[in-house]
């Protein structure tokens, strides 16, 4: 390979080699190229490997509990998807927990880039994830979640080299061999760092908040409420990486209840009480859900009051009887808090839009949004603060920074 083999950077080259083994070949003469180690695992289940793998098929079968022959015979072609992915994600675990990775690269379509980006997105964010795919240009967020995994367009089907892939392919292996072998820039790990959940509606609280948060002393990591950013909030905190969460915009799960484009999925609000970190909660953007252009909305939602935020959003108005909902499933999820939480109530709206002489000002959904939490909290849990002002006052937001640094202080204080 023309490397020193005991100090070269590990790729992880992972995919289908019955129909892309060529150029998995292609790729991994590249990264040896650029003096790297690969190992190559093998998720095809059909056809014989036009290469020979590091990991075999069968091995990645057994691992994600199944055997090979039986997949085959099954002809259940999402079963073998869903046991390959499975045997993929457990075997990439372990490479990287023992030292034999520092970056993984994925070639396919379909379903090559589902079992290879379900592996990807296991691995912890600044892993280098790079997956060169027919899928990268549509919607992508299936594959990409919340992780920081790196879509490529492979413009043409990978099939076969020619003067065209073979350009993306040397791409893609000189993208992933300069991500290994950079050294990362890390700051200092002197701070705590807080997440912190932010919408377009929300942005003038959350900014006064995490200024307040950062005088006293922390690092704020600023999540965008648009599903994904819920996402990688939630999995940052049950990765250990954030310590205390200012979750000030709750929005997604308006998303989530109703159908609109911006869910976070039903776990959302649920990583911080699991993981025992202090928390401040609010209800930014609980007034709204989350479309595209104007003609996307469902026509069930037509008679709604809508609003275009710009061309490519429109927002809908939440109901009273889906604030209740709103309601009672926030509640649920805080009283199952393991760790210190707080929520804090805006009485003069959720968001820039919701206050007293805005479009989406409706005190009859506010009260059912408030009641339903009233009569469903457990107060021996949860702290209840209704302040009378709305959200994107700067002293609501910096009331939630000091207080969550009251609960931080007093949680470390604990702990020693």
């Amino acid at each position: 390979m023309g490397q020193d083999a005991a100090s070269a950077k590990t790729v992880v080259l992972l995919g289908t080699l019955d129909t892309k083994g060529i150029e998995y070949g292609f790729v991994r003469e590249r990264l040896h190229e650029a003096g790297l180690r690969t190992i190559l695992l093998d998720t095809g289940i059909l056809g014989s490997p036009q290469v020979a793998a590091d990991i075999s098929r069968e091995e990645v079968a057994l691992a994600g509990g199944a055997s090979l022959p039986d997949l085959i015979a099954s002809g259940d072609r999402g079963a073998a998807v869903g046991a390959m992915a499975a045997g993929a994600v457990k075997l990439v675990s372990q490479l990287y927990a023992s030292g034999n990775l520092d970056g993984i690269l994925g070639l396919g379509g379909s379903g090559g880039t589902a079992i290879a980006t379900q592996a990807m997105r296991a691995l912890p964010v600044g892993v280098p994830k790079l997956m060169v795919s027919t899928m990268a240009s549509g919607d992508t967020r299936p594959y990409v979640g919340g992780s920081d995994l790196m879509l490529m367009h492979s413009v043409v089907d990978i099939a076969g080299i020619n003067q065209l892939s073979a350009r993306i392919l040397s791409n893609a292996a000189a993208a992933m061999a300069g991500m290994v072998a950079a050294a990362p820039v890390l700051l200092p790990e002197n701070k705590p760092l807080v997440g912190a959940t932010m919408f377009g509606v929300t942005t003038p609280a959350v900014m006064a908040g995490r200024q307040r948060l950062e005088e006293l002393g922390y690092e704020v990591l600023v999540f965008h409420a648009t599903g994904a950013g819920g996402q990688s909030f939630e999995q940052l905190i049950r990765d250990g990486f954030i310590q205390a969460s200012f979750d000030l915009t709750t929005t997604e799960l308006a998303d989530d209840l109703v159908g609109g484009v911006l869910s976070a999925g039903p776990k959302r609000l649920e990583a911080a009480g699991d993981m025992e970190i202090p928390q401040v909660v609010s209800l930014g953007a609980l007034d709204m859900v989350n479309f595209g252009p104007r003609q996307t909305v469902p026509e069930k939602f037509q008679q709604r009051l809508l609003y275009e935020h710009n061309p490519t959003v429109t927002l809908m108005r939440t109901t009273p009887e889906e604030c209740a909902e709103l309601g009672r499933r926030i509640a649920r999820k805080l009283n199952q808090s393991k760790g210190p939480v707080t929520l804090f109530v805006p009485l003069k709206g959720v968001s820039a839009i919701a206050s007293e002489g805005n479009v989406f000002h409706d005190p009859l959904a506010d009260e059912a949004l408030l009641t339903a939490l009233r009569e469903q909290l457990d107060r021996q849990v949860v702290e209840v603060r209704e302040l009378d002002m709305e959200i994107n006052d700067p002293r609501f937001a910096i009331a939630m920074a000091e207080h969550l640094h009251e609960l931080y202080q007093q949680k470390h204080t604990r702990g020693k």
